[in-house]
């Protein structure tokens, strides 16, 4: 059984026309950087690998994680975790309330509480429980995100142009710190950006989407 995200023969269509063609293995803690001009389908790809493709396109191909073929698996039940440009943090909610958002429901309160306490320390938030997000820094607000995703216990990790709303140093930290979470881990990563110096931090392969719509 191969350890990590498996894309075996993936090709998206649109009225008859091929999109996205990829097959590719990402190994534990590996990151696969996925490149192209927009329109060349790299959202696409997100959406088919999530189960949120829209209506209009066409899919084939298998999805397996840790060998397990999870292709028609509903969304929710994938466990492939997401962070997007935007860190869609609930503005009702406290910072440990969106970070709680994504254990699995059930057990004791007292251990949730210490879950997310230690979750937001080991990112430099200790103490933020109560915090509302809108007096969060950007960077702040994407460790939230970040920890959110974590805590869901994802056995993969997508990146949509994560750390492009970020400034440069910010930037440069918030990848430093999605890449060590992710080698850790062991996950498996593919992220899809415009920017070159992303694909080099990340250190891994590189794929290039061609042109199309």
């Amino acid at each position: 059984m191969a350890e990590g995200l498996t894309l075996d023969g993936i090709r998206i269509r649109r009225e008859g026309a091929t999109l996205v063609e990829i097959d590719r293995h990402v190994a534990p803690g590996e990151v696969l950087t996925v490149m192209g001009p927009s329109g060349a389908g790299k959202s696409t790809l997100l959406a088919y690998l999530t189960g949120t493709l829209s209506r209009g396109f066409e899919g084939e191909g298998r999805i397996l994680l840790n060998g397990e073929d999870v292709t028609d698996a509903p969304a929710h039940a994938r466990r492939i975790g997401i962070l997007f440009q935007d860190d869609l943090l609930f503005p009702h909610l406290s910072v440990g309330e969106n970070a709680a958002f994504g254990l699995a429901p059930g057990g004791r309160a007292s251990d949730r509480r210490a879950t997310v306490a230690e979750a937001l320390a080991d990112v430099g938030l200790a103490g933020f429980e109560a915090r509302d997000p809108d007096t969060l820094s950007g960077g702040q607000k994407a460790r939230v995100a970040l920890i959110r995703m974590l805590l869901s216990e994802p056995r993969a990790l997508l990146l949509d142009e994560a750390f492009s709303g970020l400034d440069a140093a910010l930037r440069a930290q918030m990848r430093t710190l999605v890449f060590e979470r992710a080698r850790t881990r062991a996950l498996p990563v593919l992220m899809v950006t415009h920017d070159a110096e992303d694909a080099r931090a990340a250190g891994g392969p590189v794929f290039e989407l061609g042109g199309g719509a």
